[in-house]
């Protein structure tokens, strides 16, 4: 729960619930005045345009699960006894994140979360952590991509994930990323792919169904001295179907699309080598509603 879910937070229950009408807590606003000649805050920074500066790996990865999943499908009759998709119903506000009181995983499947409860938290729960898997460095070596598939995808799509996934990961684009050919990382260098969720949510589900969107933001990029294919951001969505197998989730289809996407901060960018060490200093987490 963040500190701007209830009013009150911390016995202060004199604050605005607007989070952002003060400045550090202090009830002092900022006011910046025309400027001119003795402007005391300097030029204004012009607006930036580093959104469209975005290198050509960093659109081609953040592009894959569009290129790679858009046109696979499962089939509509597959496992569910013809039952249909019934919509759960519009909510307009998005549900908070704070703990439900129900266990988010009971065990593993190889390095991948699995296990998770039979209702819309647990298929949201395997959508989120379907994604950080689907989006791992690990998704750009063989071997490790198969297993993933094997772990998260339903059995009846799997062989057409595969099929269209080994194409995707060709050669020429890990030329783009500055990888070798097969993959690996040149010497020197930290390959970065790492997929975060930011919120989930179903929008379509039945008893064996669900439908859920896991909003995300990614990185990906060449960390190193002299790398040519620096580290970038995006923000991305992806749609996920699953359907309940053998006592878990299991993704059916995937698709991608861009957004939605906030407005870059003033952060310095971080060096090479800070990046590199923050993303091996940085394990990730088992994402849960």
């Amino acid at each position: 729960m963040s500190l701007g879910d209830e009013d009150g937070y911390g016995n202060d229950a004199g604050r605005s619930s607007d989070a952002y009408s003060t400045i550090g807590g202090t009830r002092q606003t900022r006011t910046r005045l025309p400027e001119g000649p003795g402007d005391p805050y300097g030029p204004r920074r012009p607006a930036r345009n580093s959104r469209s500066l975005i290198t050509v790996a960093g659109v081609v990865i953040l592009l894959l699960g569009a290129i790679a999943f858009a046109n696979m499908g499962g089939d509509d009759n597959d496992g569910s006894n013809g039952k249909s998709d019934t919509t759960s119903g519009n909510r307009a506000d998005a549900a908070p994140t704070s703990p439900t009181g129900t266990k988010p995983v009971t065990g593993k499947n190889g390095t991948i979360p699995s296990g998770f409860a039979h209702n819309q938290q647990g298929a949201e729960s395997a959508a989120a952590n379907y994604s950080v898997a689907l989006g791992s460095v690990e998704m750009f070596d063989k071997a490790k991509r198969d297993e993933i598939l094997n772990a998260v995808i339903a059995p009846s799509a799997v062989n057409g994930f595969r099929t269209t996934l080994d194409q995707a990961y060709s050669s020429s684009l890990f030329k783009n990323l500055g990888l070798n050919e097969d993959g690996s990382t040149p010497d020197g260098f930290t390959f970065i792919s790492r997929t975060t969720p930011i919120g989930t949510k179903v929008t379509k589900s039945s008893a064996d169904r669900a439908t859920v969107e896991v909003w995300c933001s990614g990185l990906i990029g060449l960390a190193g001295e002299g790398s040519t294919k620096p580290v970038t951001d995006g923000w991305f969505t992806i749609t996920m179907e699953l359907q309940w197998i053998d006592g878990d989730w299991k993704a059916v289809t995937h698709s991608q699309k861009d957004g939605p996407a906030p407005v870059g901060g003033d952060t310095r960018a971080s060096s090479a080598d800070e990046i590199a060490g923050a993303v091996n200093g940085f394990g990730g987490f088992t994402y849960a509603r």
